[in-house]
């Protein structure tokens, strides 16, 4: 049983190559680099509907989906309408597109993109306040109070995106659920060795091919290293917990500073006609948005709450999935999620959920590579997550069902239910 009335679909994008931060992608902002995505997904087929986001906050626009749009020079009467929700920005904005889906609203663009390398630069509160407050009354002195700002008038984001509740970063919370769930450094470089190599695989035997555009300064992920071993990952130091002489997550074992932009479809049966033949495409049986206290339990951990109760709701269990596209923020972050959904007592007393799920195959998890080898520019994640996740349902047999998860920022997460048709 669906969720929806009639059938909902998403299908397969396009994305950028992801660069590496600072690197060849570094002078894009994120409506520039959304619009070659944008455009060569629109010469595929006109949307009925744009819906897109980016996480990192920008003064120069309030609705990122309407300026891409317009920059990309395309039909102005194409409505668009933004969305964020940190990592999960561009799947919850394929959530929000397959409920307005119908009374002629067939075919769906969703994305997003990030550009980790040039955050914008913002003042505190409290010098804005000042300097806005002297601009009312004296531009002049305005003018030599901008002159004399100290950095700590600046909002930089020196501490990598930090929780702004508990001030301290992803990696910093991630580290207590590493230790929490007692997952070791060999376990997360093994998982981060597989995410690299299975890129690298994906790349090599031409996966990527029709979900990549080519940019003139990157024609392929920049992330995937070829030359990675379990010793030269092993060598590295800890990133976050320096001190303790127990800090397991690392550079290596953790998801890059990344830019890029992606997207894909959520259509009705309609507007997947529109598509160009054989666009790889899956219905969208359900999906759960999920947050849990933060202060309690793992910042990263809400996917391990949504997965239960989405496959206990369709009467499923793991071996009911021929697929896991599971978001790498961090390979703890995956590994400390399957800890916790294959924890019967812990499925049970904490996630609510009564039914056994039976044995979990790591095999079929992430077959092309994860976020740690391609990179995670945030708002572009989602959409790339479901457009490889799509492609690699299409090559199963039908029936075939799989499960994306992606964990978020603020204690939050979101996980979809996929099936080949």
């Amino acid at each position: 049983m669906s969720r929806f009335a009639e059938p909902v679909f998403i299908a397969a994008g396009l994305r950028t190559p992801f660069g590496r931060g600072g690197g060849a992608l570094a002078a894009y902002d994120a409506v520039s680099l959304s619009v070659p995505v944008v455009q060569a997904m629109a010469a595929k087929a006109e949307p009925d509907l744009l819906v897109w986001g980016t996480v990192i906050p920008n003064l120069g626009w309030s609705n990122i989906a309407r300026e891409t749009w317009l920059d990309a020079k395309l039909n102005p009467t194409v409505p668009a309408f933004s969305v964020v929700l940190a990592c999960s920005t561009s799947m919850t904005a394929t959530f929000a597109a397959a409920g307005m889906l119908g009374a002629g609203t067939d075919l769906t663009m969703v994305g997003g993109s990030e550009v980790m390398s040039r955050p914008s630069i913002a003042l505190t509160a409290d010098a804005s306040k000042r300097l806005t407050d002297l601009f009312a009354q004296d531009a002049t002195a305005a003018l030599a109070a901008l002159q004399s700002l100290t950095p700590r008038d600046y909002a930089l984001p020196t501490k990598g995106w930090a929780n702004r509740i508990t001030g301290r970063t992803m990696g910093d919370h991630m580290e207590e659920t590493a230790k929490a769930w007692r997952i070791s450094r060999e376990a997360q470089d093994n998982w981060a060795l597989k995410s690299h190599q299975r890129a690298v695989a994906g790349w090599e035997r031409g996966f990527f091919d029709d979900l990549v555009i080519s940019l003139p300064e990157l024609a392929r992920d920049a992330n995937p290293r070829a030359d990675t071993s379990a010793e030269r990952l092993a060598a590295l130091k800890p990133a976050f917990d320096r001190d303790s002489g127990k800090g397991t997550l690392t550079a290596g074992n953790s998801s890059p500073i990344t830019d890029g932009a992606a997207g894909c479809w959520v259509a009705t049966e309609a507007g997947v006609a529109r598509l160009p033949r054989g666009t790889p495409f899956a219905r969208l049986i359900d999906y759960e948005v999920s947050a849990v206290d933060f202060h309690t339990e793992g910042l990263l951990m809400a996917p391990s709450y949504s997965i239960p109760r989405l496959l206990a709701r369709h009467q499923l269990s793991f071996s009911d999935i021929a697929l896991w596209e599971i978001h790498e923020a961090f390979a703890a972050q995956v590994l400390a999620n399957v800890a916790a959904i294959t924890d019967q007592e812990w499925v049970r007393g904490t996630a609510g959920v009564p039914a056994a799920m039976g044995d979990f195959d790591w095999d079929r998890v992430n077959p092309n590579g994860g976020s740690v080898a391609i990179g995670h520019p945030f708002g572009a994640t989602g959409a790339r997550d479901l457009s490889q996740a799509v492609k690699e349902l299409w090559a199963m047999p039908a029936g075939s069902r799989g499960i994306v998860s992606v964990c978020a920022d603020g204690g939050q997460g979101t996980v979809a239910l996929l099936e080949r048709p």
